[in-house]
């Protein structure tokens, strides 16, 4: 049995994640399902005992079908943000991720046959240029896009209302 690096205690949940940018023809992949109404990055939780490298690869391949290989850290995400429904409801999240750049393959070609909680999850290309018209997270992935970069950056995000 895997078990997720994360925990709940009473309302409070914290997850240590790996998530992938994938950039083709100047769209990054997001995956959308049927009960949430945003898009939301490629990626899951690490299991204990297993690199974020490892939890990548093996999240990009389940839910893409694809396995695209690493380019780089690219960067470290603290992200702070309440649940307001599903089953982190009335919950407040604290996850620490981790993003990779993924290497290119110059298709959008995907295989993806995803499930996220039983529900059917989908992949969408959305193009960077148009990505402030969805409602897609991390809300730092346009702007990080959209600008040169050296090394690992550090995000935090704090998107909790009171």
């Amino acid at each position: 049995m895997e078990y997720n690096c994360g925990f709940t205690n009473d309302n409070k949940w914290f997850r240590y994640r790996a998530a992938a940018i994938i950039v083709e023809d100047g769209a990054v992949l997001f995956a959308g399902n049927e009960i949430d109404d945003y898009y939301y990055s490629i990626g899951g939780a690490v299991h204990m005992g297993e690199t974020a490298e490892d939890a990548v690869k093996r999240e990009v391949l389940e839910e893409t079908g694809v396995a695209y290989e690493i380019d780089h850290l690219a960067v470290i995400h603290e992200n702070f943000f309440n649940e307001n429904k599903g089953a982190l409801k009335g919950m407040d999240c604290h996850e620490i991720a981790f993003y990779f750049l993924m290497k290119p393959r110059g298709t959008q070609e995907l295989h993806s046959d995803s499930y996220t909680q039983g529900v059917k999850e989908n992949m969408y290309w959305l193009p960077i240029s148009e990505l402030d018209k969805y409602r897609s997270f991390p809300t730092f992935m346009k702007d990080y896009l959209q600008s040169e970069h050296s090394g690992v950056e550090h995000i935090v995000t704090d998107e909790r209302v009171s």
